[in-house]
């Protein structure tokens, strides 16, 4: 984790705190271990959110229900995904043999509690000025950039920019697998035969969102 810790230039004092942060439920069951990130994502969901709300109020000039509508957008799931996706942290995640067989490192849900677990450890480790500062160098980049925001359809507006420039979309499952009751699905989207986009997900719905998330975010950045 040296690497994951120079990027969000902190020092931390207790890595028992880091390692529980990435250590799912399926992986603390299998080891015998006392604790897992739940605790840790209960708590670094507020930080969050506090953080979020904070920046909006100090810098942003906008009413109550404007600022409630921006702070659901940069911490909802899909927000919370990328954070986790932009900093590498799916390669640090821990889970049980039989999670990590059908890609639990992978799946969106945990992949985005890891996000608030790790804040909430640097929270209990070094306190809420490094947990805000790490937060803040992540998130309001997000916020400023209208190319980074969040949709609940990423479908729906790759859709609506693709007819614009008229060109071809189409979705394409590459791999399925896991058991009937707990799959996961791979989908990549191609615009004009050209592959833009990859997601994952337990279903193909989820997938396909995932991988026009990945699309939008790669045609909707501003040439140079």
């Amino acid at each position: 984790m040296e690497k994951l810790f120079k990027t969000l230039n902190i020092k931390p004092k207790d890595i028992s705190l880091y390692e529980n942060a990435f250590s799912h439920s399926s992986y603390a069951n299998e080891h015998k271990k006392k604790k897992d990130y739940e605790r840790l994502e209960f708590l670094g969901d507020a930080v969050v959110d506090l953080v979020v709300a904070d920046y909006l109020f100090s810098e942003e000039n906008e009413t109550e229900g404007e600022m409630t509508k921006v702070r659901s957008s940069y911490v909802c799931e899909n927000a919370l995904y990328a954070y986790s996706m932009d900093l590498g942290l799916s390669q640090y995640i821990k889970v049980g043999h039989g999670e990590e067989k059908y890609g639990g490192k992978y799946k969106k849900a945990i992949v985005a509690d890891i996000f608030e677990a790790l804040v909430g450890a640097i929270y209990i480790d070094l306190g809420y000025a490094t947990a805000r500062r790490v937060v803040m160098n992540i998130v309001v980049p997000y916020i400023k950039d209208p190319t980074k925001q969040f949709f609940s359809d990423y479908k729906s507006c790759l859709q609506e920019y693709v007819q614009t420039t008229q060109q071809s979309l189409n979705y394409h499952l590459i791999k399925e697998e896991g058991p009937a009751h707990d799959k996961l699905f791979t989908v990549e989207i191609e615009i004009d035969g050209i592959q833009l986009g990859v997601g994952t997900g337990s279903s193909k719905k989820i997938a396909e969102q995932e991988a026009a998330r990945e699309a939008l975010s790669k045609v909707a950045k501003p040439s140079n």
